[in-house]
């Protein structure tokens, strides 16, 4: 962990508590990035109103690391060791992954566990185990990629 840093961390992850919160709060919703994307893009439509909200949500997230380097935040870019392909590849696993799981981690580990539902402590622990079982196979047993 050599980029560890807590202060930011710590503020982020009051942000994101205090997000999921006031969504809870004020919308009745849970803070499920891939529900509120999935709720957006759906072809049945949705109410206005309904898009609305996800729309300022996914809009919000984009926002807030704008609004984070305009204020002097570091966004350094991350080096990613993986081809084009691959990383299409993943998206679609992953995609297709929380539409099985009922969700993702943002939905499961943090507005889930935060609700003391045992059935997002599970889901999370897979979603993590699973993580950290292919990156230990790709890396370590197929050389990477």
């Amino acid at each position: 962990m050599e980029n560890f840093t807590p202060i930011s961390a710590l503020v982020g992850g009051a942000l994101i508590g205090l997000a999921a919160t006031l969504l809870m709060a004020l919308n009745g919703r849970i803070a499920g990035v891939s529900g509120i994307l999935g709720g957006l893009v759906s072809p049945d439509g949705g109410a206005r109103s309904d898009r609305f909200w996800r729309l300022m949500f996914v809009i919000g997230l984009v926002a807030g690391a704008l609004i984070f380097r305009l204020a002097g935040g570091d966004l350094s870019p991350y080096r990613i060791d993986a081809t084009l392909p691959w990383i299409i590849v993943s998206g679609f696993i992953v995609g297709f992954s929380t539409r099985v799981g009922s969700g993702c981690t943002s939905g499961h580990g943090i507005c889930g566990i935060g609700r003391l539902s045992m059935r997002s402590l599970v889901a999370t622990v897979l979603f993590l185990g699973t993580a950290m079982i292919t990156t230990y196979v790709i890396r370590h047993v197929l050389g990477g990629f």
